[in-house]
């Protein structure tokens, strides 16, 4: 899917329906952002490793947010509005294209474990 289209999004949340007529929110500042925070699923060009590597990254960076209730991550495509205030894309005009299942998230959870030094920030 992410080979094969233009640009695809994850999200961590209550799921389309839920987020169909709202947009995200800054938590600490309290701002209304102009569309829904997302993560890209399409790696950059500077990206070298595989894509699996990439896709495990970007699934893995926000999966405590699938801890709350009722949350989960689904895929997705926008029109890109602007930037979150930590640099996340924002969409409007969304169009979900499917739900990440709880296997493919332990599956990325491996692959990332694995392969990433997770908390090793510059």
């Amino acid at each position: 899917m992410v080979e094969d289209s233009g640009p695809v999004y994850l999200r961590y949340s209550c799921g389309f329906a839920a987020d169909r007529t709202s947009t995200s929110r800054d938590g600490e500042s309290g701002l209304t952002l102009p569309g829904l925070s997302v993560n890209p699923l399409t790696p950059e060009d500077w990206w070298t490793r595989p894509l699996e590597d990439w896709l495990a990254r970007q699934i893995c960076q926000y999966r405590h947010l699938a801890e709350q209730e009722e949350r989960y991550a689904w895929i997705l495509t926008g029109t890109p509005i602007g930037r979150g205030p930590d640099c996340e894309p924002l969409l409007t005009d969304v169009v979900p294209l499917g739900r990440i299942s709880d296997q493919l998230l332990r599956e990325a959870g491996r692959v990332y474990d694995e392969r990433f030094d997770a908390g090793n920030r510059p």
